[in-house]
């Protein structure tokens, strides 16, 4: 159904990258979500009126929230399509973010209520009524929300939207949600148990796990997560496959929402180079970089010297220094500054996060293996963090 619509509905409808596409994959899903959960909703509550289920009943619930929920990702999709303005000159994506940590604390929010009633039903047992309207009901109800999993979640992936990665795993709880109200039913006429509290309290705790789970995957995000290694690695290969770029380095990523990233990075140029060739060059990566990866791009152009053999020689001797403490180390911006007593070797090391040893410890090896190599040499050193940055 999703799949016709969009190929219906939307232009381009592949073009996943496409901020106006995902707005409309964003609209449509929520449009569709909202409606079945209505439906759903309206299903249950006629169930659980007939056979005087808590289980059933709260279930209809949860589908009520859910539908808000497909509210707050539609109206989220639409606000976050806003504009740059004068006070968000970096547009205003992130309200996808917001819209799928609202979604989250609405699961945990129905999770907890349902919690409370479930307990009070174990306390004071009631008979469940049983009925095969309500079987069916809650059957359906099992085949739609694996439905709209299944359509939220690889939509989610294609357009990669946390809010609807977040929906997806709400429709999940569902499934399982209504299976243990079903199977609690079908038990309770085959045994005469009065375990309908129990399986609310099942569902309940199953709702709890899935919204920490969803508000997880939302506030990443929003804090400033890493970007994945397999857009890294793009940019680095689109960078470095330039003529005249040699090296990449102080890589930063800030992500203003879906499809609105800027990434700022450090290209080494050599230092004997045309720096007006050069500039050029720096100038048509940040397009090429705008075209395949979707994001602005500024470029900061480091000079590195390469043809004078003695600080290729330092550089080469520092680098083994550098991997005799741990392999993973590296260094760039590595310049020479002689002086009339002792050289100075100036650099950056980067370092892994999960390095033993503190940033100190590092200097303090790295200077000493140095400085016994070449007597006259003493390392300046900077500390860099592997991990790509994001903001």
């Amino acid at each position: 159904m999703i799949t016709l619509l969009s190929k219906l509905i939307i232009k381009n409808y592949k073009d996943y990258a496409s901020p106006p596409v995902r707005l409309k994959y964003g609209m449509l899903c929520g449009a569709v979500g909202i409606l079945f959960n209505i439906l759903l909703f309206t299903g249950k509550i006629l169930a659980g009126t007939l056979t005087g289920s808590i289980g059933i009943t709260a279930d209809a619930f949860n589908n009520l929230s859910d539908a808000g929920s497909s509210a707050i990702t539609l109206v989220g999709f639409r606000l976050s399509d806003a504009k740059a303005d004068k006070e968000h000159p970096f547009g205003h994506g992130r309200f996808e973010y917001i819209a799928g940590l609202i979604v989250s604390m609405a699961i945990l929010l129905m999770g907890f209520e349902l919690a409370k009633t479930s307990v009070d039903k174990i306390i004071h047992p009631e008979e469940v009524t049983f009925s095969f309207l309500a079987m069916g009901v809650l059957i359906a109800s099992i085949l739609t929300k694996l439905y709209m999993f299944f359509y939220n979640r690889g939509i989610g992936k294609k357009i990669d939207s946390a809010a609807m990665r977040a929906t997806a795993l709400d429709s999940f709880s569902d499934v399982t949600a209504t299976s243990v109200v079903l199977l609690s039913m079908l038990i309770g006429k085959w045994t005469g148990w009065k375990i309908d509290g129990y399986a609310g309290l099942m569902v309940a705790l199953f709702i709890g796990y899935t919204g920490i789970r969803a508000a997880q995957e939302t506030i990443s995000p929003l804090l400033g997560q890493s970007p994945t290694q397999e857009f890294v690695e793009k940019i680095e290969h689109i960078v470095l496959s330039q003529d005249g770029v040699i090296g990449v380095h102080d890589l930063v990523v800030h992500d203003y929402g879906p499809g609105r990233r800027m990434i700022s990075l450090h290209a080494e140029v050599p230092a004997d180079g045309n720096m007006i060739l050069l500039h050029d060059t720096v100038d048509n990566l940040e397009k090429q970089l705008r075209k395949e990866c979707g994001c602005e791009a500024v470029i900061h152009m480091d000079p590195v010297e390469t043809n004078n053999k003695e600080t290729n020689r330092l550089r080469a001797e520092t680098l083994s220094i550098l991997w005799e403490i741990d392999e993973r180390l590296t260094l760039h911006d590595f310049r020479v500054v002689p002086g009339s007593t002792h050289t100075n070797l100036v650099f950056d090391v980067v370092v892994p996060f999960d390095l033993s040893m503190t940033d100190e410890e590092v200097k303090k090896a790295v200077n000493e293996r140095v400085h016994a190599l070449e007597g006259t040499c003493y390392a300046v050193i900077d500390i860099d963090k592997s991990s790509v940055r994001a903001e």
